[in-house]
């Protein structure tokens, strides 16, 4: 379903580039510029993994401050994303969790939270389909270790 952009025009545009591939940098012009690298390899730098990782939980919690902000609640939830990439037939994938703490906010409120901020959040409306996202309320977060190669 494409958005009726005369009815809803964009509010904000930018652009972001990457002209050299993995092993370069990526950036927005006049703003953040980033050393990117293989995910797989010892070489200083960012990777698509690690952006998008940052990109789902920034615009998560982005959202959920919102929804706590219309409830005259103080701001804290946290939200921690974990990426995984893993072979498959074609080649590679990605897999995202992320997990959503809510502190001072009973279980069945926080969880309403999650599921209107899910339903809300841009960057979860763009991936929330794929099967390879999970986004679940914790008390916890996980720890997480890295992949030993």
């Amino acid at each position: 379903m494409a958005i009726n952009r005369e009815k809803f025009p964009p509010l904000y545009r930018t652009v972001a580039v990457n002209d050299g591939g993995l092993e370069s940098h990526s950036f927005i012009p006049d703003g953040l510029d980033v050393l990117t690298s293989h995910p797989l390899n010892d070489a200083p730098g960012a990777n698509p993994e690690q952006f998008i990782g940052l990109a789902l939980s920034t615009c998560l919690n982005a959202t959920l401050e919102a929804i706590e902000v219309r409830r005259d609640l103080p701001h804290t939830s946290q939200v921690h994303t974990i990426v995984e990439m893993a072979r498959d037939t074609r080649g590679f994938q990605f897999y995202l969790t992320a997990e959503v703490k809510i502190p001072g906010v009973d279980r069945e409120s926080a969880a309403a939270m999650v599921d209107l901020a899910e339903r809300r959040c841009p960057v979860a409306k763009l991936i929330g389909n794929s099967d390879n996202v999970v986004v679940k309320l914790v008390t916890e977060f996980s720890p997480t270790t890295p992949v030993e190669r």
